[in-house]
């Protein structure tokens, strides 16, 4: 997808806030090289996903405690938004930036004029095709996403009708989760997909008016997928609605608190725990080992947790204490 000109000059709002003071008294990671205090631009996709605002406070947290400042903007699901802030980072002469693109159109654009202000990117849950920064930190899609579709062909013993409601097409995650859920298909071909629908803002929504339509078309589907937890809430909510008997098996991915609390209460069936908290401790922890000219690994992923609705201990546990 090409990104236009225009749209990196539009009137997009900034919303660059400190959210962490720079404590000059530890040494652990407050000044970088020459002494110069060290501050983070983090640059957030959507603050109105909870699975983003985990990595966020994560981040948070973590640069407190290593005494360094951190600026958050929120491109609110934009990337022409996000271009602009991402300059006023570089503008602002930040150490480093941790990036979770708004989309796939012109997420290499950020990257790129911040290897020409020699500003490290550290890529966070989406990665900057053709672009990326000095490393690349998120879940394991391909294998957690299989995990899941191996999961789901057990429960229909190898028979189904599925539905996938993906993400925002040609994000990393989208790609990597339909990927892995296709290889465990592979293993099963009475499991047929009979639709896919995609959504841009992965939300519950979205989900809800996708999955509506398919039940009209295909009202034979026995299982949903939603590629985002929020999204399988909302295919949730149509099955309810369609008084489907027998119930088909709805399914998510991320483990955000919403999708955790869903498959508590049994509206989700399963769903993989991503390790949102770790990826934001790791994301702060590469921005100073790179500041402080150490190596970090190009990519760097981490596993996820099958959760299905019959383990409400586990739920309860991830509830309390998010990974």
């Amino acid at each position: 997808m090409k990104f236009h000109k225009t749209a990196a000059v539009t009137f997009a709002a900034l919303a660059v806030v400190s959210l962490g003071a720079c404590n000059r008294g530890d040494t652990s990671g407050g000044a970088g090289p020459g002494g110069k205090p060290i501050v983070i631009g983090l640059a957030v996709a959507n603050l109105q996903a909870d699975f983003f605002n985990q990595i966020k406070q994560s981040v948070d947290a973590e640069a407190k405690a290593k005494g360094v400042e951190v600026q958050v903007s929120d491109a609110g699901g934009e990337s022409a938004t996000q271009v602009n802030q991402i300059q006023d980072f570089i503008t602002r002469q930040v150490s480093a930036i941790i990036y979770i693109p708004a989309g796939a159109s012109a997420a290499s654009v950020p990257v790129k004029a911040a290897e020409r202000a020699n500003i490290p990117v550290i890529a966070v849950d989406r990665n900057a095709e053709g672009a990326p920064g000095k490393t690349f930190i998120a879940t394991d899609s391909v294998a957690a996403a299989k995990e899941l579709g191996d999961w789901v062909i057990k429960q229909k013993n190898s028979k189904g009708n599925i539905a996938i409601l993906q993400g925002q097409v040609g994000t990393t995650p989208q790609v990597d989760r339909q990927k892995g859920f296709e290889e465990a298909l592979k293993s099963a071909p009475g499991m047929k997909i009979i639709a896919e629908s995609a959504t841009q803002r992965w939300s519950q929504d979205e989900g809800f008016a996708k999955a509506q339509d398919i039940i009209q078309a295909h009202p034979d589907v026995n299982v949903f997928w939603g590629q985002a937890d929020a999204i399988a809430l909302g295919a949730s909510q149509a099955v309810a609605n369609a008084n489907m008997n027998p119930k088909p098996l709805v399914v998510g991915f991320d483990g955000d608190q919403a999708g955790i609390q869903a498959i508590r209460d049994g509206k989700l069936d399963a769903t993989m725990v991503q390790q949102t908290q770790l990826m934001g401790r790791m994301a702060v922890d590469s921005a100073l080992d790179i500041i402080n000219g150490k190596q970090v690994p190009a990519e760097q992923l981490q596993k996820a947790f099958l959760l299905t609705k019959s383990d409400k201990q586990k739920a309860d546990q991830y509830l309390e204490t998010h990974p």
